[in-house]
């Protein structure tokens, strides 16, 4: 059985160590954080704060992107776009991680205080029960503030997160 998260597409190119995991991982991610990784790969503006990190990162967009436009990963990335909250079959990367991704396309309920791609993680989390994996701090906050009954872990907590026990029940 393989240990589920919610997490943002880009996550998997920064944080390697995501896509090598010694127990079976699944990835939720909803379809918009892939839409901005077309965005991210054509930016200028850096996204890590050293040069050689920077071109790295982007590289690695680049070819998680070309990953997902491969016909047959495309091809189950387009079967969750008929319908609302619909999912894709799952796209492998490696022998333990698997990606799916999730058509969620409702921003409303938290729309004021989370973006539009933190409010799908968030309603991913809760309808699927899964934890989110992140490394923004400042998202972690404001979930703890807004009391939102979601389990998230910080990605410096990833090894623990993969071994924690992880709630089941709406809190």
């Amino acid at each position: 059985m393989s240990r589920p998260f919610v997490t943002e597409a880009v996550m998997l190119a920064i944080y390697g160590e995501m896509t090598l995991t010694p127990l079976p991982v699944e990835y939720m991610i909803p379809y918009t954080s892939i839409l901005e990784l077309y965005e991210l790969q054509e930016s200028i503006e850096p996204l890590m704060g050293d040069a050689e990190e920077d071109l790295y990162v982007k590289q690695k967009i680049k070819d998680l992107v070309s990953y997902f436009d491969q016909p047959l990963n495309k091809k189950k990335i387009q079967k969750a776009l008929h319908m609302p909250w619909a999912k894709s079959p799952f796209i492998l990367i490696g022998e333990q991680v698997r990606i799916t991704v999730v058509n969620a396309l409702d921003t409303a309920p938290y729309g004021e205080k989370f973006d539009p791609i933190e409010t799908e993680l968030l309603l991913v989390s809760k309808r699927e029960q899964v934890p989110i994996l992140t490394d923004q701090t400042e998202l972690i906050q404001r979930i703890i503030e807004q009391g939102i009954p979601v389990q998230v872990f910080d990605i410096d907590d990833f090894q623990f997160a993969l071994e924690a026990e992880t709630c089941t029940q709406p809190l």
